[in-house]
C-alpha cells in the first residue's frame, strides 16, 4: 500500500530541482538546450507537470510524467527564440508535483531562465595555484599533484571514479527507508531522516550536472 504524502506546515511539499535556474547564451549554440533534474526522495511516486510564463518561447521534453520513489528524472528545456530583444528577460518554469492518481497539487518550484547575450570564459582553476610552485622546496610536492590532476581530466573523457562513486552512494542513500518507517527490516542506523534524503538529492544533482558536462 502506497503512503500518503506528508504534508508541511502550509500544506506544501518541499520540491528538489537542479540546477535553480537556466541560463542561456545568445553566443553559445550548446548552451541552448539545458536539463534540469527533478528529484523525488519520498516513500511514494509523484506525478509533476512543467509550465511556462513564455511557453512560445520554450520547448520541454515530457512537460509531464510520473517519478518513483527514490528517483530522480531529467526535463529538457530548448530555448526556441535566440534573439536581442529577448536578452535580459527573466522567464519562469513552474514545476508542479501532484499526489499519485489525484490533480491536487502539493507542492511547485519556480525556476528562472534568462537569455543573456554573451558567456563570459570561466577561469581555470591552475591560475589560482601558480604561487604555491614559487619555493623550490615545494615543487616536488607541486608536480606530481598536477600529473594526476591531469590525468584524472584524459583518458576516455568520462566521469571520474570519485564522481560514480559518489552518485552511486547518494542513489543509494535516497533508497534507504526513512526514519520511523516500522515496515522495514533494515537495522535503525540505516533510517535516513528527510534532510539526510534532502542532502543526498542535493549531491546527487551536483554530480548529475558534473557527469553531463564530461
Amino acid at each position: 500500500m502506497l503512503r500518503q504524502p506528508p504534508q508541511s506546515s502550509d500544506g506544501k511539499l518541499p520540491v528538489f530541482v537542479f540546477p535553480s535556474s537556466l541560463n542561456f547564451y545568445s553566443d553559445d549554440q550548446s548552451s541552448h538546450k539545458q536539463v534540469l533534474t527533478l528529484y523525488n526522495p519520498y516513500e511514494f511516486p509523484l506525478k509533476f507537470k512543467v509550465l511556462c510564463t513564455s511557453p512560445r518561447k520554450y520547448t520541454v521534453v515530457d512537460s509531464e510524467g510520473t517519478i518513483r520513489p527514490h528517483c530522480c528524472v531529467d526535463i529538457v528545456v530548448r530555448h526556441l527564440d535566440i534573439c536581442i530583444n529577448n536578452e535580459g528577460v527573466k522567464d519562469k518554469l513552474r514545476i508542479q508535483v501532484f499526489e499519485h492518481g489525484t490533480k491536487k497539487v502539493i507542492g511547485k518550484k519556480d525556476i528562472v531562465a534568462v537569455l543573456l547575450p554573451k558567456k563570459e570564459p570561466s577561469q581555470q582553476p591552475e591560475d589560482n595555484f601558480h604561487s604555491l610552485t614559487a619555493s623550490a622546496s615545494q615543487e616536488p610536492q607541486g608536480t606530481p599533484s598536477r600529473a594526476i590532476r591531469q590525468e584524472g581530466r584524459g583518458g576516455g573523457g568520462g566521469p571520474s571514479l570519485i564522481v560514480i562513486c559518489t552518485a552511486v552512494s547518494c542513489i543509494l542513500a535516497l533508497m534507504l527507508p526513512l526514519s520511523g518507517d516500522t515496515e522495514s527490516r533494515l537495522p535503525d542506523y540505516l533510517h535516513l531522516t528527510v534532510n539526510q534524503k534532502m542532502i543526498a538529492a542535493y549531491i546527487l544533482g551536483l554530480v548529475t550536472m558534473v557527469i553531463l558536462h564530461v
